[in-house]
This record gives structure tokens, C-alpha cells and sequence, in this order.
């Protein structure tokens, strides 16, 4: 079980390019990916985006690829011919408008930035084993995240489950008596309602009878007994499990309703509070699972 929130980065060398990629995810229906790629290397993203499915099926993904100059060694490394080219040109445009050209450290670091700046990419053909590398990288350590955070979720999820069972337990415990109960308050109600009805008489009884009936919750019980028996099996399985988490989820809220619903003993209303409130917290938690 994986988590759909991670986070992964990774770098490579081109030459003297450091390249930089960073990918973030956040829960989200669909797998919905966000790209920030240099425009030089747009045509890379087709590929990139297949790379990506194939390791994540849920999530918002946004990934950030950067490319930076530097020399081989860490430190910068500036275009000096085009720093030259540039300064040439402040000069000549100077002399032409018969202003004064004073050189200066600052005006030379100046031009190198500018010229940096403007340093043209390589093209992404010559880059694509290196980026496609790089960016697997950084996929896998945010998968390598999101399975880490699944791991502690889906034991959170456990001790959840364990918490739903021990609560229908005791709604099963209190129903075993509830439709005899009830059969019992409908003749007392009726007796000191003083009706002219014969309490003894074979249709009366069978109305009661049916009413009290209606009460009975035996069904709705065993089918949340299956669910949460699912419910356990989907949380140690494997691959993408909370879009079917979230359906058992729905079904089971449904059931408890009608046990609240058809119930007539305030102690299992009592549980039932219990039970959708602790079935709200599981699936608050399961909106973050892949």
C-alpha cells in the first residue's frame, strides 16, 4: 500500500550542465502530473510522462527539471568569447554616442551573468539518456517515500479495522435480545394504551410480530462482518487499493445507517455514533492512498 504524498530529487552532469530534477506528489482522484521542463527540452516530455505512469497510477505530480552552467569542478563557468562579444559592443556603442567607457570588475561580472544567462542549452536529443536517467531517479526516491508513508499508514489502518470490529461486536451482542425486546415494549404500550384489541388474538400478535421484525438487524450485521473482512485483505494486499477501499468504504456507511436506522435500543445507537465516527477518521486517512 502506498501513499500518494512523497518526495524524490536527483541530479546528472551533461558536460559541464548540472542537471536538477525534483518531483512532489499529493493526493488526487486521477494521476494528474505538472511539468516544468526548459523549453529547449519540451520535446523530452512525452517520454518523461510515460516513465512516470509507469511507476505511479494516483497523485499529483510536479516535477521540475533545471538546467545551470558550471564548470567541471563545482565552480562557474562563464562564456568568456561571449563575454568578450558583449563587452566589444558596449564599447563601440559608446564611442558612437561619444560617452565615456570606464571598464569596471562589476561591469565584467555583470556581462558574465548576462552572458550565462543566455548560454544555449544542448539539444535534447544529446541529453535524453541523461535526463530519462536522472528523472528515474528521482521517481523512484519518491516512490521509495510513498511506500514508506503507506507502510505507516495501512498500520494506522489496521488498528482501525480492529477498533470497527470490536464496535459491531458489541452492536451484535446488544441485537441478540432487540426484536424480542421490542416485541415485548409494543404489547406493554399497547396494554396500557387500553385499546379494544385482544392481545391474544392470532392477527394482532402476527402484526406485532412483524413490526417488531422490522427491527432485526442479523442481515445488515453480517454483510459489514464481510466488509470488514475485505476491508483487512485489501489493506495487506499489493498495487493501488484506495479507489476500492473507498467504494467498501461508502457501502459500509450505508449498512450502519440502516442498523441506526431499524434499531430501537439505545445501547446500539450509542455504538452506531461510534462506528461512523471511526469509519469518517478511516476514510480521512484513505484519501491519501494510491
Amino acid at each position: 500500500m502506498n501513499s500518494m504524498t512523497g518526495y524524490g530529487r536527483s541530479s546528472a552532469q551533461f558536460q559541464n550542465l548540472e542537471i536538477s530534477i525534483e518531483a512532489h506528489s499529493v493526493n488526487r482522484k486521477s494521476l494528474d502530473a505538472i511539468t516544468s521542463i526548459p523549453r529547449e527540452w519540451q520535446i523530452l516530455e512525452g517520454g518523461l510522462l510515460a516513465l512516470l505512469k509507469k511507476q505511479i497510477n494516483r497523485g499529483r505530480v510536479s516535477i521540475n527539471i533545471q538546467a545551470q552552467f558550471g564548470g567541471d569542478n563545482g565552480s562557474e563557468d562563464f562564456d568568456t568569447q561571449a563575454i568578450s562579444g558583449v563587452f566589444e559592443q558596449f564599447k563601440t556603442v559608446s564611442k558612437d554616442l561619444e560617452v565615456d567607457f570606464n571598464a569596471s570588475a562589476d561591469l565584467l561580472f555583470q556581462l558574465a551573468l548576462y552572458a550565462k544567462k543566455n548560454q544555449v542549452l544542448p539539444d535534447a536529443e544529446l541529453v535524453k539518456e541523461t535526463v530519462y536517467g536522472a528523472f528515474e531517479d528521482a521517481v523512484g526516491a519518491l516512490v521509495s517515500m510513498r511506500k514508506n508513508e503507506g507502510m505507516k499508514l495501512s498500520e494506522d489502518l489496521q488498528g482501525r479495522v480492529k477498533v470497527l470490529i470490536s464496535v459491531l461486536e458489541e452492536i451484535r451482542s446488544f441485537a441478540e435480545d432487540s426484536v424480542a425486546n421490542y416485541r415485548e415494549v409494543l404489547l406493554q404500550r399497547l396494554s396500557q394504551a387500553e385499546l379494544d384489541l385482544d392481545l391474544e388474538d392470532e392477527r394482532v400478535l402476527k402484526e406485532i410480530a412483524l413490526f417488531a421484525d422490522r427491527s432485526d438487524i442479523s442481515e445488515e450485521i453480517t454483510r459489514l462482518d464481510s466488509h470488514l473482512d475485505q476491508l483487512a485483505e485489501f489493506l495487506s494486499s499489493e498495487g493501488p487499493i484506495g479507489r476500492k477501499i473507498d467504494f467498501l468504504l461508502q457501502e459500509m456507511n450505508r449498512e450502519i445507517n440502516t442498523v441506526g436506522s431499524k434499531s430501537n435500543d439505545i445501547r446500539i445507537s450509542r455504538q452506531v455514533i461510534d462506528f461512523k465516527n471511526e469509519l469518517e477518521r478511516f476514510r480521512e486517512q484513505i484519501a491519501n492512498i494510491e
